[in-house]
Order: structure tokens, then C-alpha cells, then sequence
């Protein structure tokens, strides 16, 4: 049963963030913990109140609940699960707009600060995501299956407990608790890893008022009236109409709840994310159902526009009501069994079986139980009905609210430009340190940051843009490493010995598979054909060096009258030629300058991006080149 609970409570939306307070209480018994809780719980609902009175929540509030030894074991009841000690927890979806889940950051910083004592940890569905924003000053060692359970808030500073036995890097969240509050100065977070989330957090709480966004919405009285009664029910209007269906089509083509017939203008107070996804959502009412935009140059069509998006969020709420005990009809509930099939909740069983139905009655209770914490449609719904039908307003009141309103808020920013961009970025990121090219560059500069960044020697984690001074570089082509694959230092193992470990050089076998991929037309400036297919290293054979250089010679004999042959065609007018003095027999024929040559390929491709992006300024930026934007060609 308790680890059917466990199943039941881990299956969520991957848009959560999980949060955990861990007071310091000493005792064991179960109604002592209760009371400390409570006493705890009370203190920080009066703490996040004061940051909160303004804020809009996207989906759900920050809610904290207590769990002591008892309920926590009822939930945790497996057996490989770790039991917490006593503690606060909740666990908030954000759906799109990612600043609430900062924000909920910023509130547990503060509440550790505000409560002697008091640990918190944060992470979602990324893991421990904190330290992403970090992710430049981490310690060598930090890696996501390293730093689980190793991230903590405690006096308003971030922790992070070291790895010290690599080879075990579990860790007990108890043994971390424990950790931080003997030694908070070895777990402390170093200043740089500080700054990064400080720097994160910093407009808070004033970013609350910056994020909000006000307009004036024509909308029918009735919702007029909701949305003066709770502002924020706007949020979950705006979500259902931008994520409306085949169904919620037909919904909002009756309009049974809220008709257009009887509108008043009402100042509307979004999040700047809500208002976004409004602005952005295409929709053209029906006009059977009655409703009159005006043009699109028209002054008031924006408030219309506003108007009939939000009354059909509204009327799709309305149309969902559900009695909380009925789950039958509730998508919510439909998605919530899918993702227990995912988690292999009901163990195969055959559908319609009795342990089957036991199963999905524990789920429905589950279900019904805790879908008042997540604000599900169906509840919002049943809510936005009973205020439609029991709310107390007057029309002539709410239209002589229109001759006062202010005019709305400066939505410019909706719209912003790549100067802007870059800025952002570089604020954010720092300035990177390019490479422009320009009139001043020459081509040799681009093929020489092309032929570093190909040269760099990337890991099983991706390539990265390589530092001149300390990034490994692939080895020469051609110069053989007598450094081999081999099984304890190039011996072969003996079958019979005990315990017989593999010693593997990693540099031998990347040089030994890029020579297995090494046959390439040499460049122009390579003349004595450095590269070679080095098969032989395999076996320690020799290369005899007189055969090896009448190869490389015949090649040389080869290319040059491969050139010589085309030069001679129309193939060869394509190309940047350079002078040709290695070239005196051929009367006129100039060699092709091959960096000329790519640099003028390359310019041409981010021409033709026109400003997007594209294969040239996806390739180069990483090396850190940047190109210019320039008219056309001759200009």
C-alpha cells in the first residue's frame, strides 16, 4: 500500500519544482513533531504572505504542508526508499512561465534566512538545477549523478556537500542535514557559485510589480465581475483557451455560460507571460455566436480582441465543472492513469481484473484527494461556476468603472530586436570573445580557427569551442604514436592469471581509428602528404621509408595533373585562383586558392540566412567567429 502511494504521488507533469524545509527537531515522538511543524508552518506562511500579496501565480500557488516520521513513511513506504526526518514540503507546477519557479527560489532563500536553523532543498524534473546556473565555477567532480541530495539552502547561502569517495557518491539526505548544520563552512558554496544565484535572484521582490502587465479586456459582465472578485483567476482562463481542443471548439461556439449579448470594458491584470500567450493565440470568433470585432485599425479592437479569448478561457473553465468526487468525464483524470501506465502502476494486470479495479479505486482516491492541491481544471471550473452563479454585481456599477480606467500598459516589449538580443545575451552570458570578420580578415585567419576547432579532441560529452592554450588538440596527421591498444601495457594477457584488467590508452585509440579514417585529398599546402592510412600500427609493422616515399610522390604526380586537367575547363573558372608559382610549365594556370575559396563559400551561405539562422553562423559561432552583416555582394 505505501509504496502504491509512492507510485501514486511520484507521477506529476514534468513542469514541477519540489521543495523540502527541514527545521531542527529533536523529538521522536509523532504528535510533538506535528505541533513543531505547525508552529514552523505558520511562521513561513507569514513570511511568504509578505512576498506574495501581489504576485500572479502562472498555475499553482507555493503551498507547504507537514510531514512528520508517521505520514512520511505512510507516503515513502518502500523499502528502498530513504525515510526523511521531519519536515515541510510541497511541490508547485509552473507550466510555462519558468519565473515562478525562480521566484519560489528566492522565497526559500529567504525563508532560511528568516528562520534560525532551517534547511531547504529545491530541484525538478532536471534534477538539481541550481547548480545549471552555476554551471561555469562548479568543482570537476559535479556532475548530475554526483550532486543529487548535495544542494541546500541554509542562513540564505547555497551549500553544496563535496564529494569526498568518488567511488560511492550516494549520500543520505539525513547525513547532508547533518553535514551542514556541524560544518557549514566546508559545505558552503564557493563565492563564485554564490553570485551566480544571487545575481538570479536579485530583482526580487520588486521583479513581481516589473512582471505584470495591465490592459483593458471587453468582456461580458459576469466574468467582468469574477475577475474583480479574483484577479486571479485570469491565469487558468488564459492557459485552457491557448491549450483548447477539437472539443473546447465546440464549447466555445455556444457560449452557454457567458453570452456575449452584455459587455463591459474592465482592466485586466495578466503576468507578462500570460499576456504573451494571449497576444499570440490566433483565433477568429464565430459571429453566429454573437460576437462584433471591429477592424483590425480600429482603437478598441485590441480590447475586443483580449475580450473574446478570455470569455472563451472562461466559458471552456465553466463548461468543465466537474463535482470533485466525479472523475469519470475529467481529461485530467485520463491523463494522470495514462502516466501510471508509464510508471507500471498497474503491474500488468489485466484490465477489468479485481486487483486490477483495487488499483485504480486507490488511484481515483489519490486522485480526487489531491487534485484540490493542483488546481485542475475541473476544480477551477466548478469555482468559476459557483461565482457566476452566486457573485453579487450590477452593470451600471462595472460600466461606470469604464470612464476611469487608466490606459494600458506600454506592450513594446512583446516585440524586441537582435541588437536587443545580443545585449541580453551578453549580459547574460558575458561577452564572448569573437573573431569578426571583416575587410580587415584575411581567409588564412577563418581556416586557421576552422582547422584548430576540427582538430580539438572532444569527449563523450560533446565538442566544446577549444582554448588555444590547454585544450588537447588531435595529433598531426601522419606522425605515428608507437603508443598502442593494448592490455597491461601492451603485453597480451595471459588467460589463466587472476584477475586480468584491461589497460586502455585512450590517446592510442584515437590516433589508431583516425588513421583508419585518415585517407584525405592532401590540402594545398601539403604537399609532402603528412597523412597516411596507418593500419600497420596494429601489428608493429615497419613502414618501409623508400616505398613509402615513391607513394607519396606518385601521389604528388597524380594531383598535380589532376589540377593541371582542370584548370583547363569551366569547372575551374568557379574558383579564387592564387598565384601559381609552384606552376611555371603551364602557361596561365593559377592555382586554386583553397582558403580564399571557403571563405567565400562560407560568406555567400550566411548571406543567403538573411539575418536567420543557419549552417554558417551555427557552425562558426561556437568557434567563436562572427561574421559581420554586410550588403550584397560589390557593395
Amino acid at each position: 500500500m505505501a509504496s502504491k502511494a509512492n507510485v501514486l504521488e511520484s507521477v506529476r507533469e514534468d513542469d514541477f519544482v519540489e521543495y523540502f524545509l527541514f527545521p531542527v527537531i529533536d523529538s521522536r515522538d509523532d504528535k510533538e513533531q506535528e505541533i513543531v511543524l505547525n508552529r514552523f508552518l505558520c511562521q513561513a506562511e507569514k513570511i511568504v504572505e509578505k512576498y506574495t500579496k501581489e504576485h500572479l501565480w502562472h498555475k499553482d500557488e507555493f503551498k507547504l504542508s507537514v510531514r512528520t516520521w508517521v505520514s512520511n513513511s505512510l507516503i515513502h513506504g518502500d523499502e528502498n526508499t530513504e525515510f526523511l526526518p521531519p519536515h515541510l514540503h510541497g511541490v508547485t507546477h509552473f507550466g510555462d512561465n519558468i519565473e515562478d519557479e525562480w521566484f519560489i527560489v528566492f522565497l526559500l532563500r529567504e525563508l532560511t534566512k528568516e528562520i534560525d536553523g532551517l534547511i531547504a532543498r529545491i530541484y525538478d524534473a532536471d534534477g538539481e538545477f541550481l547548480l545549471i546556473e552555476a554551471a561555469e565555477y562548479l568543482p570537476p567532480w559535479a556532475d548530475p549523478t554526483t550532486c543529487e541530495k548535495r544542494v541546500y539552502f541554509f542562513q540564505g547561502n547555497l551549500h553544496i556537500i563535496p564529494l569526498t569517495d568518488p567511488a560511492h557518491p550516494s549520500l543520505s539526505l539525513s547525513s547532508a542535514l547533518s553535514l551542514i548544520l556541524n560544518n557549514p563552512t566546508e559545505t558552503l558554496a564557493s563565492c563564485d557559485i554564490q553570485n551566480s544565484i544571487i545575481n538570479k535572484l536579485q530583482d526580487y521582490p520588486g521583479k513581481i510589480a516589473s512582471n505584470l502587465h495591465h490592459a483593458t479586456a471587453y468582456l461580458p459582465v459576469g466574468i467582468a465581475a469574477i475577475l474583480t472578485h479574483k484577479p486571479a483567476l485570469i491565469a487558468p482562463a488564459v492557459q485552457v483557451f491557448c491549450n483548447r481542443d477539437s472539443v473546447d471548439a465546440k464549447t466555445i461556439r455556444a457560449m452557454k455560460y457567458f453570452p456575449p449579448e452584455n459587455r463591459v470594458n474592465v482592466r485586466v491584470t495578466f503576468t507578462k507571460c500570460l499576456y504573451a500567450m494571449l497576444t499570440h493565440s490566433k483565433y477568429v470568433p464565430d459571429r453566429r455566436t454573437g460576437w462584433n470585432l471591429p477592424r483590425n485599425d480600429s482603437p478598441q479592437f485590441k480590447s475586443h480582441d483580449l475580450g473574446v479569448k478570455i470569455a472563451c478561457g472562461f466559458e471552456i473553465l465553466a463548461a468543465e465543472a466537474k463535482p470533485s468526487e466525479d472523475v469519470e468525464e475529467d481529461r485530467g483524470w485520463g491523463r494522470y492513469v495514462g502516466r501510471l501506465r508509464e510508471k507500471n502502476y498497474f503491474r500488468g494486470l489485466l484490465e477489468g481484473s479485481r486487483e486490477y479495479n483495487d488499483l485504480v479505486n486507490k488511484a481515483k482516491e489519490y486522485y480526487v484527494k489531491h487534485r484540490d492541491s493542483m488546481r485542475s481544471t475541473p476544480l477551477v471550473g466548478q469555482e468559476v461556476l459557483e461565482l457566476s452563479r452566486g457573485l453579487e454585481y450590477r452593470a451600471e456599477e462595472l460600466r461606470k468603472r469604464e470612464e476611469s480606467l487608466p490606459p494600458d500598459d506600454d506592450d513594446s516589449w512583446l516585440n524586441i530586436t537582435p541588437e536587443e538580443l545580443d545585449k541580453m545575451l551578453e549580459e547574460k552570458y558575458g561577452q564572448k570573445k569573437f573573431v569578426t570578420i571583416n575587410n580587415n580578415s584575411t581567409a588564412a585567419t577563418l581556416t586557421e580557427k576552422l582547422s584548430h576547432f576540427l582538430n580539438h579532441v572532444s569527449d563523450l560529452d560533446g565538442v566544446e569551442h577549444p582554448d588555444p592554450d590547454d585544450s588537447p588538440t588531435r595529433p598531426p596527421r601522419g606522425v605515428k604514436k608507437r603508443n598502442k591498444v593494448s592490455f597491461a601495457q601492451g603485453t597480451k594477457p595471459d588467460p589463466n592469471a587472476p584477475n586480468n584488467r584491461i589497460s586502455f590508452d585512450p590517446n592510442a585509440f584515437s590516433c589508431a581509428v583516425q588513421n583508419i579514417l585518415n585517407f584525405v585529398i592532401p590540402e594545398d599546402d601539403s604537399w609532402d602528404l603528412d597523412s597516411g592510412s596507418d593500419m600497420s600500427d596494429y601489428a608493429d609493422e615497419t613502414v618501409d621509408e623508400a616505398s613509402y616515399e615513391g607513394v607519396k610522390n606518385k601521389m604528388k604526380q597524380y594531383m598535380e595533373e589532376m589540377d593541371k586537367e582542370l584548370a583547363q575547363t569551366t569547372i575551374g573558372e568557379s574558383f579564387e585562383k592564387k598565384n601559381g608559382d609552384g606552376f611555371e610549365d603551364i602557361e596561365n594556370f593559377k592555382p586554386v586558392d583553397i582558403d580564399m575559396n571557403a571563405l567565400k563559400n562560407i560568406l555567400e551561405s550566411y548571406r543567403a540566412q538573411m539575418g536567420e539562422a543557419g549552417p554558417s553562423s551555427n557552425m562558426l559561432g561556437p568557434m567563436g567567429v562572427h561574421l559581420e552583416a554586410r550588403g550584397k555582394e560589390g557593395e
